[in-house]
């Protein structure tokens, strides 16, 4: 099962709702520890603020997720932003929304959408990237066939992590699990049955998510 995170870009966005300005932070942590110290640092940055609400959630399992309002009333501001974080399946993720007071009352109904909305572009902004299963594999074939090989492979899911060069060619590619057959058949009648294989261990891999 593909399980998505948020990519390893940290974003920052802004929004103006009735004379509030409400800043959400967004970024990959790996440990609660990491999760703590990123609120710390917005906390820090933004010591003016009256309100830096946060949420996270921690490993795969979602075993470790928390919520904090922040002085905002209960409910309104931390759990809409965690629920954000659950409806887009992510992980290993921390949030922050700094809000600077306008004057204008938003109500339990205006705070929730506020801050849930916040939390929807800041993860927009940072792009998410999904684990998949793949096998690697080291192929190695004679000159004549890698132009074609390559081609192939333009546009596909399968990616060259490394080339070799000898009297042959040796490329170290990561293939789907679920197309590796599919995949190996095709480099089969590409070299006309003379490459030779060499499969590593599966691994977790990520791929980019539109």
């Amino acid at each position: 099962m593909e399980q998505q995170y948020m990519n390893r870009v940290d974003a920052t966005t802004e929004m103006v709702i009735s004379k509030s300005k409400f800043i959400a932070h967004i970024a990959r942590t790996e440990t609660e520890a990491a999760a703590k110290a990123f609120i710390d640092s917005i906390k820090q940055e933004h010591k003016a603020a009256n309100h830096n609400c946060s949420a996270y959630i921690i490993t795969q399992s979602a075993l470790i997720q928390k919520a904090d309002d922040d002085g905002e009333p209960s409910g309104t501001a931390g759990v809409p932003i965690l629920e954000v974080l659950k409806r887009e399946g992510l992980y290993n993720v921390t949030v922050v929304v700094t809000r600077y007071f306008g004057g204008i009352k938003l109500g339990a109904g205006g705070l929730i959408r506020a801050y849930s909305g916040s939390a929807a572009d800041a993860v927009s902004a940072a792009g998410k990237v999904v684990e998949i299963d793949v096998l690697p594999y080291r192929i190695t074939m004679d000159y004549t066939y890698t132009n074609r090989f390559e081609h192939e492979l333009e546009g596909s899911d399968i990616t060259i992590k490394d080339t070799a060069y000898t009297d042959k060619v040796t490329y170290t590619v990561h293939v789907r699990q679920n197309e590796a057959d599919q995949f190996l058949a095709r480099v089969q009648e590409i070299t006309k049955d003379t490459f030779s294989l060499e499969a590593l261990d599966m691994i977790r891999a990520e791929s980019a998510v539109e």
